[in-house]
């Protein structure tokens, strides 16, 4: 790299000013309070709001992160699907921790959730997947997830032998929902709120479970 880009790289920086956070604007559980900032992301249009990083334990000992969409939320936790036969189901088989970053630079925030991760129920699953579009729904037979595949003709090949195995009727079970692929819950052992603030004086707070409430401690930037 040469010493011009590095010197860049090294002057980039962004003083924060778009809110604040103060102990008083926080709910009582840190559902309700991502039930606000996630409204409140989706009423400023922010392009998936419903992004996060996902990161889990590799099977090696070193972490892998990755992009997912989240597609529900409550009390059990954040809920997500995919392939359980991909990398990140086997990470999750042999260590089922894991930790979610949102991050809305728009809005100069982010939530951090780390928990315990467990699989949704097959009724759970199949409600998703029914809903998904019948492109999405083929591509999860299709694609080998986390698996070395030889070139991209192989998966359009794949992709339509199962499109002649399943053609679409209209129907949202005429592609049936595989065994291998399905929901996580991860149900949160703590959650922190990051508001960004000028002179990097950010607002911090993390909400940590306690044996019958939630926590909350404000932290140093």
């Amino acid at each position: 790299m040469s010493d011009s880009i590095q010197q860049t790289i090294a002057e980039m920086r962004q003083d924060y000013r778009a809110g604040t956070l103060r102990r008083r604007d926080l709910a009582a559980s840190p559902i309700e309070q991502f039930a606000i900032w996630f409204d409140q992301a989706v009423k400023s249009e922010i392009r998936e709001p419903n992004a996060m990083t996902l990161c889990t334990l590799g099977e090696d000992g070193i972490p892998n992160a990755r992009t997912v969409l989240m597609k529900d939320f409550g009390q059990e936790g954040v809920t997500f699907y995919t392939n359980y036969e991909s990398r990140k189901g086997r990470e999750i088989a042999h260590h089922p921790e894991a930790s979610v970053l949102f991050f809305w630079k728009e809005l100069e925030r982010q939530v951090h959730v780390r928990g315990r991760v467990s699989k949704t129920s097959q009724a759970d699953s199949e409600a998703y997947y029914f809903s998904r579009p019948y492109d999405a729904r083929i591509g999860a037979w299709a694609s080998q997830q986390s698996q070395e595949i030889p070139d991209r003709d192989w998966l359009s090949n794949r992709a339509a032998d199962f499109e002649a195995k399943y053609p679409d009727d209209g129907s949202p079970n005429c592609v049936p929902l595989p065994e291998f692929w399905g929901g996580y819950h991860l149900e949160p052992v703590t959650v922190e709120f990051w508001q960004g603030q000028p002179g990097r004086k950010h607002d911090r707070f993390v909400y940590s479970l306690t044996s019958d409430d939630w926590n909350i401690s404000r932290l140093s930037p």
